[in-house]
């Protein structure tokens, strides 16, 4: 078998191994109640690739914005049911085109419930539920209020404004 010799070194070559390990671990506990862990990729050349945001990038190629007046009731015609119109999403009044997004915007898609409207509540909210999907943002806190402010910017950056909504709330915030 063993020697007394071989298993003090076998138990120090173990614990050599395992106390930085299991420190490691520790650590990588206390890390991800603050912060998400990150795993690397097994493949170091997958490691070079970029990673494919989900995000789309601003553009450089958007026009000038338009304030063209829409009635909420003209809105609701570029709901994305009718495939020869473009889709229209409003936030806090003005209105974007987001046609080039119909797998996200259009009828059936999961971001379809603020298409033809200007659901700008439910956007400062984070809630998909249609009755939040309300341009009424007036009795959002200021945490959500800079959620919406957020998703405006974001707009902003992607989709061509193409008009404002002529009948909407007026909210002074």
């Amino acid at each position: 078998m063993f020697s007394l010799q071989q298993l003090d070194q076998v138990a120090l070559y173990a614990l050599a191994f395992v106390l930085p390990v299991t420190f490691l671990f520790y650590l990588n506990q206390q890390k991800s109640k603050s912060a998400p862990v990150t795993v690397p990729a097994e493949d170091p050349q997958q490691s070079k690739k970029p990673l494919k945001s989900i995000m789309q990038a601003p553009r450089a190629d958007l026009a000038p914005p338009k304030d063209d007046p829409f009635t909420t009731e003209q809105l609701k015609e570029f709901d994305g049911s009718d495939p020869t119109k473009p889709i229209y999403v409003a936030i806090k009044g003005d209105i974007f085109d987001v046609s080039h997004k119909a797998d996200v915007y259009g009828a059936g898609r999961s971001y379809n419930v603020f298409a033809g409207k200007d659901g700008s509540r439910g956007l400062g909210m984070s809630s998909l539920k249609p009755e939040d999907a309300v341009a009424d943002y007036s009795t959002l806190d200021e945490k959500d209020a800079k959620v919406l402010d957020d998703w405006h910017s974001f707009f902003s950056k992607r989709y061509n404004i193409v008009g404002k909504v002529s009948d909407g709330p007026t909210i002074n915030k």
